[in-house]
């Protein structure tokens, strides 16, 4: 084989195959005075031999098999520069040897003169910081400043040598793996800096805690120091670290700039700018804080897209394209129905100032309805004027002179609706809604609550939570307020941490007796705890050792709940494997239905047992006394809650999976489909909703007709929150094949109400704001998460945790909660003047472009259109001349341009 080898070599392989052999007899040889001058041919020969990417250079292979004649060569020489020398040539022959696990190449480099490795070629440095990773990894602790400073010259060496030769993706590997980012600042400028921070801050999200933190700050101040100050804000965004966020305001010269930095930070409703801005164009960054530009802007946009004309509910449930028989509205005239179209009305016309029904003065569409339809009716009225503080207070007023309490109550809650997202200098929501708030009607107390909860989302104002508190802690308050005011509260406190509010919230949690543990309501209370620590990951270790005094279920879900908040969107595989571990744990007595079949219930105990009751407390013979003993111990549970909230922990986890992996719903999708297969039935009830939440207005229709299949399944509370599923999963885009679906559905469950209510709901919720808005709460190409929004997806997702009592029962008025996480899904161009300008963009699917060399598209499949325009989940726009350049690097939201 090797003559026949031999035999294809030409006979120039032959001649360079002789002179290296010539050379290692030299080298192997007495006489070192040929030594130093062999070493130097040698070198010459493989710095100089060419190869394919594909195979091994010349020179070493046919030297592959003296490399251990060659060791034993240098070991025995005495001339220092001879032996540095020779072991430069071993440490690249090391490549082409067979030595796995030695680190010879670094052995002999350290060894030789390192002087320059990148002489040696890419591979060459390649092996290196290979070997060099392991060895930073393997060294004892004892010895690590040994180890460094023998090899921080080295990796100094080839640091230099990547940042020079478009190499600083390997070069970002090594300093992340030895954790030595600072070695970078003496090599980063005006051309590779850019490279290198996009590549760091994409790893970040696959680093633990602290090291995440370190690499996104450093990033931040990579931006400002070469005055990238828009990047700097949004790296410093995804901490969110206030000091990071002034940093970047204050040290930015230019006021256009300031201007884009406010319109970025407008955008996240938890305002993460904690201190006062004192600059010159102080005025026009306060203006820009308050978002008060947003209802302006979006009703040029439906002048823009000829969409200002109202609709009727009826034109969005199309009944007359329904299969089986006559229309579903003439079938279900009724107060449920009557409901139903409150809300679609004010969710297809939010923001739009104007619809069919509230604005039909001759015939007060409000006293169609009855009890709590009222309220949500006269509530419908706050999203209609979202945004519109100064006209939307206008039509408002006059509900609040009414004499029935339900419809003053639905008018407050409309009050704080209006003022979602928005900040007014003169604080109508505060003025209006505080003497409501301690009142003695029970009705007004839940509009005026709810309303001031909404419209000071994420501001953490402490006059607003001293207001709420004395209602949390007020001894008159239902359990309903206590549970709306603990709400409340983490919406006005969310992601900040703060002692005084969490304490009030953990103490009434800690008050409860097991009476008041078994209303529905209480499940809210953990979840506002959960709030006001989201994203707060470790610091939940004092507030969860509290929790341990409460009784079971109770303890295990409150912690499991303050757990999925502190680590939302952090996409923590740890936390999601805990948790999935809960949702594998049996619930106790769930397969124990075939007892309490047998088991007579008396009149004086509800009729309907749960399925969870526990098989332990039901065990033993038919006789009579046991079939007593079996009654009373099931009425004994049923009226402590225990039976109902068995499997809340489960539910709850279930819910986690899909908040703390937030954006990665393809990814997750297996994860849901087992836990939907082999979940306990609590675990299931919350597959839906989690699903909807990794995918939210981003209808993928492999999603679609999973959630169908659910919307179909057995159990009725999986039913129902698969069909709210698809509303949300579908919100604001105006899905045909979704519209199609619903309609089916509809037509499916035309004879049960609760079903075709919230297939309703989620009809006006696909067609939310004629398809303008998204609930979506990951903003800037999905970097960044608004918590205030997530918050109140969260509060609707865990009151569907039990539709039955909450959604179709009285406490419907949740669903305004999506009032928080409505956005439009926009790009409006500005001048520097804050004035629109109309501009030609190319609109398409985004494409990651990390680590690509050159500058390659950051988009494909591109559409122009002219600004304002609407983006969809995933799509991404730049601008199609170069008469502007953009302030912001991301084509989201507001942008300003200036003329090039």
């Amino acid at each position: 084989m090797g003559l026949q080898k031999e035999a294809e070599m030409n006979e120039d392989d032959k001649g360079l195959q002789e002179e290296l052999l010539n050379l290692v007899s030299l080298l192997t040889g007495k006489d070192e005075k040929v030594i130093l001058p062999s070493l130097v041919q040698l070198r010459i020969f493989i710095q100089t031999s060419t190869t394919s990417m594909t195979s091994v250079p010349k020179p070493l292979k046919y030297l592959r098999n003296s490399y251990g004649v060659l060791k034993t060569a240098q070991a025995r020489l005495k001339c220092k520069e001879s032996k540095a020398q020779f072991a430069d040539i071993l440490s690249v022959l090391a490549m082409a040897g067979d030595t796995s696990g030695l680190r010879e190449c670094l052995k002999y480099c350290l060894q030789g003169t390192m002087h320059k490795p990148g002489d040696w070629g890419h591979e060459y440095v390649r092996q290196l910081e290979a070997e060099i990773t392991e060895e930073w990894t393997d060294t004892p602790n004892e010895e690590e400043d040994e180890m460094k400073e023998k090899l921080l010259p080295l990796v100094k060496s080839i640091i230099e040598f990547d940042m020079q030769h478009n190499a600083e993706i390997q070069a970002c590997d090594l300093c992340m793996e030895i954790d030595q980012l600072d070695l970078l600042d003496d090599h980063l400028n005006d051309t590779n800096f850019g490279r290198v921070c996009l590549y760091l801050g994409n790893c970040a999200g696959y680093s633990e805690e602290m090291e995440r933190l370190h690499i996104l700050k450093i990033v931040t101040n990579y931006y400002l120091r070469f005055n990238q100050y828009t990047r700097a804000m949004l790296v410093a965004l995804q901490i969110p670290d206030s000091e990071s966020v002034y940093k970047c305001l204050i040290t930015c010269p230019n006021c256009a700039t300031r201007k884009q930095l406010a319109l970025l930070l407008a955008r996240q409703q938890d305002r993460p700018l904690r201190k006062e801005y004192h600059g010159d164009d102080a005025k026009d960054i306060e203006t820009i804080l308050s978002n008060s530009q947003v209802n302006g802007h979006f009703q040029m946009l439906a002048r823009e897209l000829d969409i200002l004309e109202p609709k009727h509910p009826e034109d969005i449930y199309k009944s007359w394209l329904e299969t089986g028989g006559p229309r579903i509205s003439e079938i279900h005239d009724s107060a449920r129905a009557n409901l139903a179209s409150s809300y679609v009305s004010g969710f297809v016309h939010a923001g739009f100032g104007l619809d069919k029904l509230m604005a039909n003065t001759e015939d007060c569409w409000v006293y169609k309805n009855k009890d709590h339809g009222m309220l949500a009716a006269t509530a419908s009225l706050g999203l209609i004027h979202l945004w519109d503080v100064d006209g939307g207070l206008v039509p408002i007023d006059k509900y609040l002179y009414t004499s029935d309490d339900i419809v003053k109550s639905g008018a407050l809650l409309a009050m704080g609706l209006v003022n979602c997202g928005v900040r007014n200098e003169c604080d109508p929501a505060l003025a209006l809604l505080s003497e409501y708030v301690l009142s003695d009607s029970q009705t007004l107390r839940i509009g005026a609550i709810m309303g001031l909860g909404l419209a000071y989302a994420g501001s953490r104002r402490s006059d607003v939570s001293d207001l709420l508190t004395g209602a949390l802690t007020d001894q008159r308050s239902s359990m309903e307020i206590v549970s709306l005011a603990a709400i409340a509260l983490g919406l006005v406190n969310v992601g900040s941490a703060n002692s005084d509010v969490s304490h009030a919230i953990l103490q009434k949690q800690l008050e409860f007796t097991p009476q008041e543990w078994s209303v529905t309501y209480s499940r809210f209370i953990p979840l506002a705890l959960g709030l006001v620590y989201m994203g707060c990951r470790d610091m939940i270790a004092t507030p969860s050792t509290a929790l341990e005094v409460l009784p079971e279920p109770h303890r295990f879900a409150s912690q499991t709940m303050l757990q999925i908040c502190a680590y939302a969107g952090t996409g923590d595989v740890l936390i999601i494997q805990e948790l999935l571990s809960i949702c594998s744990e049996p619930v106790e007595g769930e397969n124990s239905s075939s007892i309490l079949e047998n088991t007579p219930v008396p009149s004086s105990c509800d009729p309907k047992i749960p399925e969870s009751l526990s098989t332990s407390t039901l065990q033993g013979t038919s006789t009579d006394a046991n079939k007593e003993a079996k009654t009373k111990s099931a009425c004994s549970l049923k009226n402590e809650g225990i039976y109902k909230d068995m499997g809340l922990p489960q539910a709850i986890a279930s819910l986690g999976v899909g908040v703390v992996g937030l954006g990665e719903g393809k990814e997750n999708a297996r994860i849901f489909g087992q836990v939907g297969r082999y979940g306990s039935a609590a675990a299931r009830r919350a597959v839906p909703l989690a699903m909807a939440l990794n995918s939210l207005s981003d209808p993928e229709p492999a999603l679609l007709d999973v959630l169908k299949k659910y919307s179909h399944d057995n159990d009725p509370e999986v039913a129902y929150n698969a069909i709210f599923a698809l509303g949300l999963v579908g919100a604001g885009t105006n899905n045909a094949r979704l519209a199609t679906m619903l309609r089916q559905l509809a037509a499916y469950h035309a004879k049960n109400p609760s079903h075709l209510f919230l297939v309703r709901i989620s009809q006006g919720l696909v067609h939310l704001g004629k398809g303008t808005l998204s609930l979506s709460p990951l903003h800037y190409a999905s970097k960044v998460l608004d918590q205030t929004a997530l918050a109140g997806l969260l509060v609707i997702m865990v009151a569907c945790l039990d539709s039955t009592n909450l959604i179709l029962g009285k406490s419907h008025y949740l669903m305004y909660c999506l009032t928080v996480a409505m956005e439009p899904r926009w790009l409006v161009t500005l001048d520097e003047n804050m004035k629109t300008l109309p501009v030609s963009v190319r609109v398409g699917q985004a494409v990651d472009i990390i680590g690509k060399a050159g500058s390659p598209k950051s988009i494909a499949g591109g559409r122009v259109h002219t600004t304002p325009v609407l983006l969809a989940h995933g799509e991404r726009a730049e601008l199609v001349s170069d008469q502007y350049q953009p302030l912001s690097s991301v084509l989201e939201g507001f942008v300003i341009l200036k003329e090039n």
